[in-house]
């Protein structure tokens, strides 16, 4: 059946449980302020204290925590809740763990990632937040940037959908190559996940 070209796409958001939210307030805030037929319809959270919780209240997100000790837990939850919500496409954000290869297949929705790199350059295991910026400061490059990417079962290593350049050459430490890289974050995620679905 066709979807009817009027109908909001509702997407999920996954987070960690160290998620400060910055991505997802950034989606939100997108997708509400320029009036898109997008919603963020589900957001989860792997742990109770992630500071992005506060957040999702204060924009009535719905939201839920679910542990990822055990991943096939996690992962069966996530699926149950996804199908509930009618979600079409899940939005990685912070979110650290390695989704399986029967999750993608049995959540059947396109997965996307951020990653905060050039990728293939600086992404794999343990590739992320601080650790990615301090690699990339110590190798001297003078361009980073960002780079969306769809999931598979391998650490970034999905097609990838979008990837946008910023100049560090005056960069003098891993936090302000961090900074410049989150602003094109930022800018980048939301416009490209819209236009993913609409492609879709």
């Amino acid at each position: 059946m066709e979807r009817p070209s009027s109908a909001t796409y509702k997407i999920a958001v996954f987070c960690s449980g160290l998620s400060r939210g910055s991505n997802l307030c950034a989606l939100h805030n997108y997708f509400t302020q320029n009036k898109l037929p997008v919603e963020v319809a589900l957001v989860i959270f792997t742990g109770k204290n992630a500071p992005a919780i506060q957040l999702a209240k204060e924009k009535n997100l719905n939201y839920r925590i679910i542990s990822a000790y055990n991943m096939q837990s996690f992962e069966t939850r996530a699926i149950e809740l996804c199908r509930q919500n009618n979600i079409e496409l899940i939005a990685l954000a912070g979110f650290l763990k390695q989704l399986s290869e029967n999750f993608i297949e049995q959540v059947q929705v396109p997965i996307l990632n951020i990653h905060p790199a050039l990728l293939p350059e600086f992404g794999g295991k343990g590739m992320f937040g601080m650790a990615v910026h301090q690699a990339v400061f110590a190798s001297g490059d003078k361009v980073s940037g960002v780079t969306i990417h769809l999931v598979n079962s391998r650490y970034d290593n999905g097609k990838i959908v979008a990837q946008q350049k910023v100049d560090i050459s005056s960069c003098k430490s891993p936090a302000e190559i961090a900074d410049k890289v989150l602003e094109i974050e930022h800018s980048l995620y939301a416009p490209t996940i819209f236009q993913f679905l609409l492609s879709s």
